[in-house]
């Protein structure tokens, strides 16, 4: 018994062991060749505006290489081009927030009148079932009226019948 059980003891162990190792995926990606390109201060910028170094160019092995730093005037249009994006962003979303702020009172206004428009069906609703409550209070008296009185008349007839025979 303790030989299976310390069998099976280091068997889990194994097993736990071999799943807890991950096997990434092999790829193999060959370098494509690309032609001698250079990318511009704007294109930079708008990819990533935080960093403002030097232009880089790729050299045909795909490798960064340098270029001359940026000048004092292309520093200065680009921070002015970033200025005008936010400016620009900024005022969309102020028509944007004005936009959004007059269909928001737009819906409240609606709200209030459809809000209105319920509590008066509301009102008329309660009315009409007490309207119709009253209706069959009267049913039900004109009924027991119309049996009382035909309880009479058959009743005097009955009666003045009877008188007759004897």
């Amino acid at each position: 018994m303790r030989v299976v059980a310390s069998s099976l003891l280091g068997l889990s162990f194994i097993c736990i062991s071999a799943w807890a190792v991950e096997t990434a995926p092999i790829t193999t990606v060959a370098p494509a060749p690309q032609a001698m390109t250079t990318t511009t201060p704007q294109t930079l910028a708008a990819n990533k505006p935080n960093l403002l170094p030097a232009a880089v160019a790729v050299n045909p092995n795909g490798l960064p290489q340098e270029v001359k730093p940026l000048t004092a005037e292309q520093l200065a249009k680009n921070k002015a081009l970033q200025d005008a994006k936010v400016k620009a962003l900024v005022k969309d979303q102020a028509t944007r927030l004005q936009q959004l702020e007059k269909a928001n009172l737009d819906a409240l206004s609606q709200n209030q009148e459809l809000q209105l428009k319920n509590d008066s069906l509301g009102v008329q609703v309660q009315v009409l079932q007490s309207e119709r409550s009253a209706q069959m209070f009267l049913y039900g008296a004109a009924t027991i009226a119309i049996g009382v009185l035909l309880g009479f008349l058959i009743a005097s007839y009955v009666h003045t019948k009877r008188r007759r025979q004897w």
